[in-house]
């Protein structure tokens, strides 16, 4: 992302924030559906397929706080299809930017759900595009009633957020009747990063803060990928990554990170018999 699009961002989220009582009832209303549009902007206009039996989204219908609104994409496809999903994109219509993240799926994870936390900036559809090894792209939605996420302060003082840049923690959940080692599991990874959106006001300056976000991560068992993320502005302040994936028996978790200011952040983790 350019810094002359995060610049055109911002100026959105200021007219946003200036007559925002107004956009939710015009979602509402259905007077303005972007979906079209950003179906040709972000996919190229290719059709869309009815993703019911293919991927699945779940979010609050109104969320508790619009800046950390949590969301987990799950797919679904049965056993016996020989398809596989390749990419997940997760759209926020109504957003500033409506791109919130890109998943791309290890070939031999097998990774079945992912759960982050998302601003949603307007009462919006959310939609989940997941791209298969058919070549085809199917896509489901849900609603959500929030306002204010992307220029909402941080939840952290500057001076902390800042000393927690870059800090990684990895976990798992090891499943009932399955060793740190193999099988499926859960893990969750999170990032200390402040990830503004370009939108949040400095309180003491009154100046709006620049948008400085982790734009890529990576995740490995071994040199195995397991999952790989292109984020936005729409990822919450400290990035948590919460996901499934089977276990090939690798000894070592390892992650990479990047921001937009071009740091890079990297850890690895010994998985043992007595977990992580």
């Amino acid at each position: 992302m350019t810094s002359l699009h995060l610049r055109l961002l911002c100026v959105a989220g200021i007219l946003g924030v200036m007559f925002g009582a107004r956009l939710p009832l015009a979602v509402a209303d259905e007077a303005y559906d972007p979906w079209p549009g950003l179906v040709k902007d972000i996919f190229d206009d290719r059709p869309m397929n009815d993703g019911a039996d293919v991927i699945g989204i779940e979010m609050p219908y109104r969320a508790e706080d619009a800046a950390i609104v949590p969301v987990t994409l799950r797919t679904k496809l049965a056993p016996s299809d020989d398809r596989r999903v390749l990419r997940i994109t997760l759209v926020i219509d109504q957003n500033p930017a409506p791109i919130a993240a890109k998943f791309e799926l290890g070939p031999d994870a097998r990774v079945t759900e992912i759960s982050t936390r998302v601003r949603v900036n307007n009462y919006t559809n959310v939609h989940a595009v997941a791209e298969l090894s058919d070549g085809k792209l199917y896509v489901t939605k849900t609603f959500v009633k929030a306002s204010g996420g992307c220029s909402a302060p941080a939840a952290k003082d500057a001076d902390e957020a800042k000393n927690r840049i870059g800090q990684m923690r990895y976990r798992q959940f090891v499943k009932a009747g399955e060793g740190p080692t193999s099988g499926a599991r859960e893990a969750q990874i999170m990032i200390g990063h402040p990830n503004n959106s370009g939108l949040q006001m400095d309180q003491l300056t009154q100046l709006y803060i620049p948008a400085f976000f982790i734009n890529e991560l990576k995740l490995w068992q071994d040199d195995s990928l397991v999952l790989a993320m292109e984020g936005g502005i729409s990822i919450s302040e400290d990035p948590n990554i919460r996901f499934t994936y089977v276990s090939n028996g690798a000894k070592r978790f390892r992650a990479e990170a990047k921001d937009t200011a071009g740091h890079v952040f990297q850890n690895e983790w010994k998985i043992d018999d007595s977990g992580i």
